[in-house]
């Protein structure tokens, strides 16, 4: 749309060597053309193709003498388009406008010259000249930057909701029409990898990421991921080059987690990556504030959680008469339970976690074997009570139901 905009009164003699300019359009388009390639980067490149750079060119060589010998309104349609274009070329905005620098100094650059090669240009007539092709610099400039930024943001909020309903049909499973996973998986810069992971990671916030920056921190550590932000998760597919790759994701996990995040098993093949959800899922509900708990480095406490609608009798036929005790009794023989299975079956280790002698912890624990009538000799006993502690670490409510 044409825009009225200020400009000094015209200069005769700055109207006829304008026009004399317009005359050589296409040669000063040509050079200006040249003369950007060769200063700026992006356009060196070949990211813009000559031809395309020299129809913009073109087009804002007219935009940019016209105004020098015309009153009519300055017709802000040629940086707009510019702008569009190089937004979608996702040309640095740094870059284009350096280029509209350049592209006006050659303009007054060949006005001097033609000015000097007539002889009869006065400086009074190159001051204005001056004065008008630098508001128009500020006018373009601002134009195209404003088209520029608005054709970016809605570029890149189709492009993420492009890539979100990208991400859902990996993970859902949901792939259909024309496209295979691995189209979705080159679409989303997913690389090709011997194996994979899902991540689920729970959200203190309805839609709140669970873990900020993520991607950006997995990428520095060469591990491709897509994510996905949920109501109640934040859902992700990692990359994982080899072994070691598991580690380092879930060693950048626990960087930025603040709740609770859980790790499937590594897969080989992006048509099981919603099978990994669940598994992923099930890890998360076996984890605990603050953790990452990968599915197969924590059997006990996934097997706890993936079997939640019988644990309650579980529990109840496991743990017996210890659950009708007074819940300060109570919660110290499990505490002392938990000391000792985590620290290799050692009263005395136990002992100095809870800080009270190894025999205070060896009377508790007779005291557990006495009220669910399991030794703490057997194997498969300790099994058993190793798996309803972690139920009721997970499901508190246990304890009183």
């Amino acid at each position: 749309m044409a825009v009225p905009a200020t400009q000094p009164l015209r200069n005769p003699e700055i109207v006829v060597l304008a026009r004399s300019l317009l005359e050589r359009r296409q040669e000063i388009a040509d050079g200006m053309a040249e003369r950007i390639r060769r200063e700026i980067d992006f356009y060196r490149s070949g990211a813009v193709s000559l031809d395309d750079l020299r129809a913009s060119c073109d087009r804002n060589v007219e935009m940019i003498l016209w105004p020098l010998v015309s009153p009519a309104p300055v017709d802000l349609r040629p940086p707009q388009e510019t702008g569009r274009r190089r937004a979608r070329q996702r040309a640095p905005l740094s870059e284009v406008m350096a280029a509209y620098r350049v592209g006006f100094r050659f303009v007054w650059e060949t006005l001097v010259v033609e000015a000097h090669e007539r002889g009869r240009t006065s400086s009074e007539a190159l001051v204005a000249a001056a004065s008008a092709l630098w508001v128009s610099n500020d006018e373009y400039t601002d134009a195209m930057a404003t088209a520029y930024r608005e054709t970016l943001t809605a570029d890149l909020r189709h492009d993420e909701r492009e890539r979100t309903a990208m991400v859902e049909a990996l993970l859902d499973g949901t792939v259909s029409g024309s496209s295979t996973t691995w189209e979705i998986a080159d679409m989303l810069r997913l690389p090709a990898s011997p194996n994979y992971a899902v991540v689920a990671a729970e959200v203190s916030d309805l839609a709140r990421e669970a873990l900020p920056g993520v991607e950006g921190r997995l990428i520095r550590k060469d591990i491709a991921s897509a994510w996905q932000l949920r109501p109640e998760m934040q859902v992700g597919m990692a990359c994982l080059k080899n072994p070691a790759k598991l580690d380092a994701l879930v060693a950048t996990l626990r960087e930025v987690n603040a709740g609770r995040v859980g790790v499937s098993p590594p897969y080989p093949a992006l048509e099981h990556t919603a099978s990994a959800l669940r598994l992923a899922r099930l890890a998360l509900a076996a984890s605990r504030p603050g953790l990452v708990t990968v599915f197969d480095s924590a059997p006990l406490s996934v097997t706890a959680a993936s079997a939640s609608e019988v644990m309650p009798r579980v529990v109840t036929a496991i743990l017996g008469a210890l659950l009708e005790l007074r819940p300060d009794d109570r919660d110290i023989l499990l505490e002392t339970l938990e000391a000792w299975r985590d620290n290799n079956g050692s009263a005395t280790t136990a002992g100095a976690k809870l800080f009270c002698h190894p025999n205070t912890v060896r009377h508790r624990l007779r005291r557990v074997e006495n009220l669910t009538g399991r030794s703490l000799s057997d194997p498969l006993a300790i099994t058993e009570l190793c798996l309803a502690l972690e139920a009721v670490r997970l499901r508190p409510e246990l304890l009183t139901s």
